[in-house]
């Protein structure tokens, strides 16, 4: 069985579809049973259950572990 997915706060993570404004990329802003997201390209945020975001996750782009 696959290993998930590990996301931390300030993670920039890719989702399967893209933003209304084109950008696929978004900035995790909070963490809790819901997750906020904020897009990288023009701002917006939106929250998600994290059950849904679980499954709409594609790929952590860029980490603060990193940094």
């Amino acid at each position: 069985m696959a290993e998930p997915i590990t996301y931390e706060l300030q993670d920039v993570v890719e989702m399967k579809k893209p933003h209304a404004c084109g950008a696929n990329s978004w900035r995790i802003t909070r963490i809790g049973a819901d997750i906020k997201l904020t897009c990288t390209n023009c701002g917006r945020g939106i929250m998600m259950p994290r059950f849904d975001f679980n499954k709409r996750l594609k790929k952590v782009l860029s980490s603060q572990k990193d940094n």
